[in-house]
């Protein structure tokens, strides 16, 4: 297969021999490219952060503490460039390791065994299973999360309800008061469990070690909860989240900028494209437009199919707002035409970006469901932005009469007659930087 069909792996792993040995493995594929390695953490989250593969294959243990950083530089990547595949290598079949990483979906996510990868050509199956937005797992994992446990090791149910709060993190004096006891009564009643729990798996008991594994887990992700949530959630949400205990569904009045872009006749180029190629150009077309909107301190809401949405102004308020926004619709359109000079080399078609930006009120809330909430934003500004983009040919950005008005200085920028915008009843006015480059 031609080299730039290739799909592109960033493989993590802290043993040098085991790293290159699977290197060596995907090579032998002859369509897959290994263009960055990572020996802990940090570097693996820093190469994909500069490479944007489509694929990242990586141990699950590594620097710096050698529990689950793999895991956690997964669902970190995925978050910032959804769309990545993953492939995770262990020596471990403990089916924890696989439910945790499966935890929100498996689409995109393969666990494999280290000592199988080298039979046949199951690594480079599951990379490019990832990469189409597939799974797969080990048969070994898959027979590990179906057999029943019946090795004898069962608590009892107040132990098991004993064991939950400890997990949960609550403190003795909260346990007694929901059992009905005392703080000193329930100080001794975990001292036991756990002395029962620490014998039962030193004599093997599989169900023992697996309590003392998830709650080890538990409390690890406590102590972690801080640094989780700031790189799940949108920028600023997790301090907000710890300092303020906002609720899902209460909503919080705040003056924002919205931003939305979209690929102008993305429609006409997905129409003649290759899927897998085009996939590779939006992956790479993503990156970028985070970068450039979190380079300006922007909050990235969401990507949706070609289009991206992003906020100033909250979580928190910001003064400069504005000025960010527009400053950040420069830096996509830069970046854009970067992109689209290195993409022209290689025969592959241009994107161009409408883009709208609108201030104005808006509710702020976690909305959702029990299963799945994320960060909104709900009014007007929001309507208004996704009209305004419409507006703009590729290479310009469509401001708000708001937005402009906030701008100080104000820029050089075509002032358009007030029209009318679907659904609304009174004309808009607003005003167009840049000069197009296609027609829409």
């Amino acid at each position: 297969m031609a080299r730039d069909a290739s799909i592109r792996v960033v493989l993590a792993d802290d043993n040098l021999i085991v790293r290159e040995g699977v290197r060596a493995l995907l090579l032998i594929a002859g369509d897959i490219e290994v263009v960055g390695v990572a020996g802990d953490y940090d570097e693996l989250v820093a190469g994909a952060d500069a490479l944007t593969p489509q694929v990242v294959v990586t141990d699950i243990r590594m620097p710096p503490n050698f529990t689950d950083e793999g895991i956690r530089a997964a669902r970190l990547i995925r978050k910032q460039y959804p769309g990545t595949g993953v492939v995770i290598l262990s020596q471990y079949d403990e089916p924890e390791y696989a439910i945790s990483l499966l935890s929100e979906g498996a689409a995109g996510y393969a666990y494999l065994l280290k000592d199988g990868v080298a039979e046949g050509d199951q690594l480079a199956r599951a990379v490019r299973e990832v990469s189409a937005g597939g799974s797969m797992l080990d048969p070994r994992i898959v027979n590990a999360l179906t057999k029943p446990v019946t090795d004898g090791g069962s608590l009892s149910d107040s132990d098991e309800r004993l064991l939950q709060m400890v997990a949960e993190g609550r403190p003795m004096k909260s346990i007694a008061v929901a059992i009905n006891s005392t703080a000193e009564a329930v100080s001794d009643a975990v001292e036991h469990l756990f002395l029962q729990l620490a014998q039962q798996a030193s004599s093997g008991t599989q169900s023992a070690l697996q309590r003392l594994r998830l709650l080890h887990r538990a409390i690890v992700d406590r102590e972690e909860q801080g640094e989780s949530l700031s790189r799940m959630l949108p920028g600023g949400l997790a301090q907000k989240l710890r300092e303020q205990g906002v609720k899902p569904g209460e909503t919080e009045r705040l003056t924002v900028t919205v931003l939305m872009s979209d690929i102008r006749a993305y429609s006409t180029i997905a129409e003649v494209a290759d899927p897998s190629v085009l996939a590779g150009q939006l992956h790479e077309h993503r990156a970028e437009m985070n970068h450039a909107l979190l380079g300006e301190n922007g909050t990235v809401m969401q990507f949706v199919g070609d289009a991206v949405m992003a906020v100033f102004g909250a979580p928190f308020p910001q003064a400069d707002q504005c000025e960010r926004a527009v400053a950040a619709a420069e830096a996509m359109h830069a970046r854009q035409a970067e992109l689209n000079a290195r993409w022209a080399a290689a025969g592959l078609p241009p994107f161009h970006l409408g883009i709208g930006v609108s201030t104005g009120d808006v509710a702020a809330a976690l909305l959702g469901s029990d299963e799945r909430l994320e960060y909104s934003v709900v009014g007007d500004a929001v309507n208004l932005a996704q009209r305004l983009q419409q507006w703009a040919e590729g290479g310009q950005t469509v401001l708000s009469d708001p937005t402009f008005a906030a701008l100080s200085p104000p820029p050089h920028a075509e002032r358009l007659e007030p029209a009318l915008v679907k659904g609304r009843q009174t004309p808009v006015g607003a005003h167009r930087l840049g000069t197009a480059l296609v027609a829409t």
